[in-house]
């Protein structure tokens, strides 16, 4: 378990996260997401191959990807805000809703088993992919979002359900804005800046809400690996642009069916870690 007694193993790590944070800055700028449906399993398979206990390996992934998303959606939201495709009303509505939502979540991440964050993460990314594969036929619940009470109690949701997941909750804001007829660009955009609201006071519970557990590796702030975060990071923020860039140049139709084929692929992997756990 200890990194620097063998080298190879090292730079294998190393390789691993630099890899893991081009695909995270990548999907943040294209989908509109934080990049946590592929850090979260990443970091899991990572954690979990230098041996440290499912216990402590899921909540740790989860909290180091929602530390990650930190930069990635700020920098992603500020490339779609530049575009005009950003919505600044649908946010600070989803302000305060998001913030109570994301506090039960890293409270629950206290106590649950890591099957529970397979779970969730599994069962909510299907329901998002499904949605995007059929093109949202027959799934469109209206042509305008609702009313302000509706936008909070789903804004408390969003917060909830991404704070168990370890995403920024861009799939999830995205579900639900083009369910009410939203354009799939400006929910896109939207969700990046979904993924800012998201991301800080996600990780900071999940800062508070692994302090003192034990059997954390070395270079850990409660559930939030700053090693994992450091090698992370350089990578993200260079691809990130390149992400938004193709997000504004492909069909609405060809962002869906690629964002769909992708939380398949993830969900999958899921799956398999749930049956053969």
């Amino acid at each position: 378990m200890e990194l620097f007694a063998d080298p190879w193993t090292l730079i294998g790590l190393i390789a691993a996260l630099a890899f893991a944070g081009m695909a995270i800055g990548f999907l943040a700028g294209l989908f509109g997401v934080g990049g946590g449906a592929i850090s979260v399993p990443i970091f899991f398979d990572i954690f979990g191959g230098l041996g440290y206990d499912p216990e402590v390996a899921m909540p740790l992934a989860v909290g180091t990807s929602l530390a990650v998303i930190v930069p990635t959606s700020i920098s992603s939201a500020r490339g779609h805000y530049a575009k005009g495709a950003l919505d600044a009303e649908i946010l600070r509505m989803w302000a305060v809703p998001i913030l109570l939502g994301v506090v039960i979540g890293a409270i629950v991440a206290r106590f649950a088993s890591p099957v529970v964050f397979q779970a969730v993460f599994a069962i909510v990314a299907s329901i998002v992919a499904l949605k995007l594969l059929t093109g949202g036929t027959g799934w469109q619940l209206g042509d305008s979002l609702p009313g302000l009470f509706a936008m909070r109690l789903a804004g408390g949701v969003i917060g909830l359900v991404s704070a168990i997941m370890g995403i920024g909750g861009g799939a999830i804001s995205n579900l639900f804005m083009t369910l009410f007829g939203t354009p799939i660009h400006r929910a896109i955009a939207t969700s990046a800046g979904v993924g800012v609201l998201i991301s800080v006071p996600g990780a900071i519970g999940y800062v508070f809400a692994g302090l003192g557990q034990l059997g954390l590796p070395p270079g850990s702030l409660g559930f939030v690996s700053l090693v994992a975060f450091a090698l992370t990071i350089p990578t993200s923020l260079v691809t990130t642009r390149f992400g938004v860039a193709l997000a504004h140049g492909l069909s609405g139709r060809t962002l869906q069916f690629a964002f769909g084929c992708f939380l398949i692929l993830v969900v999958l992997r899921f799956l398999w870690a749930i049956v053969s756990g």
